[in-house]
């Protein structure tokens, strides 16, 4: 059960860096396009691989259900393991929003989409931290709703236990 409670506090997470991103990209110039630099970094593996570009609005949608399924699986590992959920979630989100600012270089991707002013990298790594933060809390909610049945058999037996002595 711990890798379902992992798994889906993982695409809440994911869910939440997406819903972020697509409100904020709408209301704010200066908001991180990981959009398209996801779209970007699809066409370079496509045309190293000498596969055919999909036409734009499809690649969106591959982008987007691929950030979607590798982000849930990034913060899902913050259920795996010892405890320490809560360090985790926003340690994984956080180095993920650093590599939104710092990665693109390297990768030869267009550093206008996550690096275009300071308030751009701010809220990519905000984006992130947040989405780690959320995998925490679901995790930690499913966890303990988990533990809510145990409890209260055990809360029972020593009740009746009581009552016999």
């Amino acid at each position: 059960m711990k890798v379902l409670n992992a798994l889906i506090g993982g695409l809440a997470g994911a869910c939440a860096i997406t819903v972020l991103h697509q409100v904020l990209k709408r209301k704010d110039e200066e908001a991180p396009r990981m959009d398209l630099l996801g779209m970007e970094s699809i066409k370079n593996v496509l045309d190293k691989l000498g596969i055919e570009q999909p036409e734009k609005g499809k690649l969106y949608y591959l982008t987007l259900g691929g950030d979607i399924a590798s982000n849930t699986l990034y913060y899902s590992l913050a259920g795996l393991g010892k405890d320490k959920t809560w360090l985790k979630g926003p340690a994984l989100g956080l180095a993920g929003g650093l590599g939104a600012v710092f990665l693109p270089k390297p990768l030869g991707l267009n550093l206008q989409h996550s690096n275009k002013s300071v308030k751009t990298q701010l809220m990519a790594v905000l984006y992130y931290f947040t989405g780690g933060v959320v995998s925490s809390a679901v995790i930690k909610l499913l966890e303990s709703q988990q533990n809510k049945p145990k409890q209260l058999i055990l809360k029972t037996l020593k009740s009746k236990l009581t009552n016999l002595t």
